[in-house]
């Protein structure tokens, strides 16, 4: 698996930084991480940060939008940010930007989604 996760929370917004190859021999991994500490924890609001993500499929996309579905379902919001040009044309296609709003590192995002202190 060529993937790292690493996630932390500020307030009650999950943060995920996601490092190498989120595809179908990933998806899977990610997704049931995400979800049990969504619902597990104090999480209102996710932001995925694409910093260190060098290539996303389909399978990638479904990740991002069942958990944008679950944060919703919550009340909460979800945002992107740091999100390189290869994966950016993806997430542009696929019309994600349409629901969600993307950012340029985590800071605005959380600024955004107004979570910061």
């Amino acid at each position: 698996m060529n993937l790292q996760m690493e996630m932390e929370h500020h307030r009650k917004t999950l943060i995920v930084r996601l490092s190498g190859e989120l595809d179908h021999h990933t998806a899977d991994h990610v997704r049931l991480q995400l979800d049990e500490s969504i619902q597990r924890g104090q999480t209102e609001h996710l932001v995925l940060s694409f910093k260190n993500l060098q290539f996303m499929d389909s399978s990638g996309l479904g990740v991002i939008l069942g958990r944008y579905k679950l944060i919703k379902s919550k009340g909460g919001k979800m945002a992107v940010c740091d999100v390189n040009e290869a994966v950016y044309r993806l997430l542009d296609m696929s019309g994600l930007f349409k629901i969600m709003p993307i950012f340029d590192n985590e800071g605005q995002a959380l600024s955004g989604l107004e979570v910061v202190s």
